[in-house]
């Protein structure tokens, strides 16, 4: 069912969220939440969405983005790097405009790791353990984050970066 997601003033993102217990309905339900409200966000288009967002302290998120979908419980960090990719040099970290649904509108380029291990249980309960790479990294930190009560401006703050917002500009119709 689609949920409503929350604003990032409500308290709720600002908790540490439980670890989810077995994959009964309730969890089952949380999962299909997720899944159905981030299918519909449009203006912005979301990328990831965790628990906390809809309300539920719970440690679940699901991404969806160019081919990954992956529902997330209980994820636990066991690497994070940087590493040297043609592209950037070695000693620097992806940076993104990184954006949320629960602050809609506004972006700050972020700097995060491109690459992080993680553990965590499948939608069926199964342990997977994965690493993920670039952009697929960024999503998965920012949505862990979530689960550790912190948005991504409290990342920007700490890198000293500036928060930008997008206004959208209309044209009067005569």
């Amino acid at each position: 069912m689609i949920q409503k997601i929350l604003n990032s003033k409500n308290p709720k993102l600002r908790m540490v969220s439980k670890p989810a217990g077995k994959i009964d309905k309730k969890v089952k339900d949380l999962i299909q939440d997720l899944k159905d409200t981030l299918k519909i966000q449009k203006d912005p288009e979301g990328v990831g969405l965790a628990a906390p967002q809809i309300g539920k302290n719970l440690r679940v998120f699901f991404v969806n983005h160019e081919g990954l979908a992956r529902i997330v419980i209980n994820p636990e960090i066991l690497a994070i790097k940087t590493v040297k990719t043609k592209k950037k040099k070695a000693d620097s970290d992806s940076t993104i405009m990184e954006g949320c649904l629960s602050l809609p509108h506004y972006y700050g380029p972020l700097k995060r790791a491109n690459r992080v291990k993680v553990k965590y249980l499948d939608e069926d309960g199964v342990e997977v353990v994965e690493e993920f790479k670039d952009f697929a990294a960024q999503i998965i930190l920012h949505e862990i984050d979530h689960l550790n009560g912190y948005l991504f401006v409290d990342r920007l703050i700490e890198q000293d970066q500036p928060l930008y917002v997008v206004i959208k500009s209309y044209r009067i119709l005569r």
